[in-house]
């Protein structure tokens, strides 16, 4: 698969089903049943009675627990006798979109979408029946629904991250992977133990052997639980962690109790590179969703990001004192603050208010720029709680142990709960905050709309005949 594709969400294509009438239901039962077609709903009153399933539906008062679609026509009435709802559920969907197709003498028609690579197969599970699916031109001004690619393990586990802040627009980039990665890497900095690393990863384990049984749900999360097993050892690793400050591991690049500046520098800086990341990624999407222009203007494109390196490449310079440096930093945060005020102002009005508009637009964006770089210093301060709970577990046990037997018991004690109660809150905590600077920080960059979601009409289809 060519990276472009992979990068983005599935091509879809619009498509048009064209059937005689009198194979309209086995058209669409084949549809319902290959489950990849978007089928257009008629938002007219014509079509919003309810057909004979649905009234009997609605008559049996009982909530279907699914649809079911039968091969051949069913006796409705033999059906509601029997209080199979499933089927009349299926019937209902049937019927509503049968009302909906176009008719032109002796042929019925319904629009829809359908991912690019299904629509020659679908169109092959039509041809005995008489029915055509037929690719046709996107209606201008019309955004094809999105369909997130689920392929691989890894992708799939991470998905639900990004399906939670919103549906990705058709146009832009598909960050799963990159959003998972950037997760699992920002709650590991926070979560910094190689020992509660491990206890995550066993976590891991069990869910891929699908143990224990209640959690066989959630076993294809396995890989992201893994993912913030591993960077959570590796951080407890650099920071000599190991269930608290133990001595089992040393200290390999600092330790937060110590070094809490140092923690908080380098978590400033992680955070200036993926709001850099997050800038670019956005400026391609302002790109692919308006042209060129739109990505110069943006706030959350080109001239956000010039204003955002600006500022950055301004300040390194004022505190190492290079003028050559800080007088290119503010050339690049003036073009950057120009750019994005022309963007801003062609948006509103015009006039007075519009500039007066547009200042005030103004300054928020370069409060945010700020307020959003100091947002990630949460991950040092979460860090260095995270290490500062598990030195006063270990402090207490130490404490117990050198007082004999009966106090080396409550010393194991202190241990385990304290690491348990740490584990626990600090792994919420870690999880949580992860979330609002990906969320808040960064998709807030990368997004400006909301797509909506792929729904391809898919109901299970009953070959045997119903029993009366």
């Amino acid at each position: 698969m060519p990276w472009s594709e992979a990068v983005r969400p599935v091509r879809m294509q619009r498509v048009a089903i064209v059937a005689p009438q009198e194979t309209l239901r086995e058209t669409l039962i084949r549809i319902a049943e290959a489950g990849n077609v978007e089928i257009d709903r008629i938002d007219d009153p014509a079509h919003a009675a309810p057909g004979p399933a649905a009234r009997r539906l609605q008559r049996m008062r009982t909530e279907p627990s699914g649809a079911l679609l039968c091969a051949v026509p069913p006796d409705l009435d033999a059906l509601e006798q029997a209080g199979q709802t499933d089927l009349l559920a299926g019937e209902a969907q049937l019927e509503e979109r049968i009302g909906s197709a176009v008719r032109r003498g002796t042929v019925a028609a319904l629009a829809g979408w359908c991912p690019a690579v299904e629509v020659r197969p679908t169109a092959a599970r039509l041809a005995d029946v008489g029915g055509v699916l037929v690719p046709m031109r996107t209606p201008s001004g019309t955004d094809p629904p999105t369909l997130l690619r689920a392929t691989g393990v890894v992708r799939g586990a991470f998905a639900p991250l990004v399906g939670t802040y919103g549906t990705v627009p058709y146009a832009d980039l598909d960050p799963t992977m990159p959003a998972g990665i950037v997760y699992v890497v920002m709650f590991g900095v926070m979560f910094g133990d190689a020992g509660h690393g491990a206890l995550l990863l066993l976590a891991a384990l069990l869910l891929y052997l699908g143990r224990p049984r209640r959690l066989a749900p959630l076993r294809r999360l396995w890989p992201f639980v893994a993912g913030a097993g591993l960077t959570s050892s590796v951080a407890g690793v650099m920071y000599g962690e190991f269930f608290g400050p133990t001595g089992v591991l040393p200290v390999l690049w600092l330790d937060p109790l110590d070094q809490p500046m140092r923690l908080l520098a380098a978590a400033m800086g992680l955070g200036a590179a993926l709001l850099t990341l997050a800038y670019g990624a956005g400026a391609v999407n302002r790109w692919r969703e308006g042209g060129p222009a739109n990505a110069l203007y943006a706030a959350s494109g080109i001239a956000g990001a010039l204003l955002f390196l600006g500022l950055a490449v301004l300040g390194g310079g004022a505190y190492l004192g290079r003028a050559g440096y800080a007088l290119g930093g503010g050339v690049l945060a003036f073009t950057g603050l120009a750019l994005a005020g022309s963007g801003l102002f062609t948006a509103t009005a015009g006039g007075v208010g519009g500039a007066a508009q547009t200042g005030v637009q103004l300054f928020d964006v370069v409060v945010r720029l700020g307020s959003n770089v100091v947002s990630f210093a949460r991950l040092a301060a979460f860090g260095l709680t995270h290490a500062a709970l598990g030195d006063v577990v270990w402090r207490g046990t130490t404490a117990l142990a050198g007082k004999g037997a009966a106090a080396l018991l409550g010393a194991v004690v202190v241990f385990a709960v304290g690491n348990a109660l740490a584990f626990a809150l600090e792994a919420l905590v870690a999880g949580v905050q992860a979330l609002r600077l990906e969320f808040y920080e960064l998709f807030s960059r990368v997004f400006e709309t909301q797509g909506r979601p792929f729904r391809p009409w898919h109901v299970p289809v009953q070959h045997t005949e119903v029993a009366s």
